[in-house]
């Protein structure tokens, strides 16, 4: 297997592009060799729904499209990322803004966390963002990739 395996798309900032993204890296993931229902593949679904919904609903109509980079790093990582232009990082909200949304960051965190990753933001060179999720790519999918499968 190379070192890297890369994939992305990129979609409109429209609500109907979260589903889309959710599907497009599920599919990419599977074709990785990780099961559908492997834990690993919630996580990650679960995470590229609330970065993509982030996405779609704090760029505020400045962020035409976003894209989402799925990379497999040596058969040890995968990195998700999404990117919007935005130049406004993800923050937590305060408590009192957080009953009805606002809890999407701190979801992310803590699912990443507790897969054994870690989320961070990067600046591109147009003034956007990404934002990373690191998580550690399962043994046996790795041997599902190495296969073939």
């Amino acid at each position: 297997m190379a070192d890297q395996l890369e994939a992305s798309v990129t979609l409109p900032s429209d609500p109907v592009s979260v589903a889309a993204a959710r599907r497009y890296v599920a599919r990419v993931l599977s074709d990785w060799g990780l099961p559908e229902d492997a834990g690993t593949a919630d996580t990650v679904r679960l995470i590229v729904s609330e970065l993509a919904t982030n996405s779609v609903q704090h760029t505020f109509g400045q962020s035409p499209t976003f894209t989402v980079d799925v990379r497999l790093e040596r058969e040890e990582w995968l990195r998700v990322g999404v990117t919007d232009s935005h130049p406004r990082w993800p923050k937590r909200l305060p408590a009192a803004v957080q009953q009805d949304n606002g809890r999407g960051m701190v979801i992310i965190r803590w699912l990443a966390a507790e897969a054994g990753g870690r989320l961070s933001v990067t600046p591109t060179e147009d003034g956007g963002k990404t934002v990373w999720i690191a998580l550690p790519w399962p043994a046996d999918a790795s041997a599902r990739t190495l296969r073939g499968c």
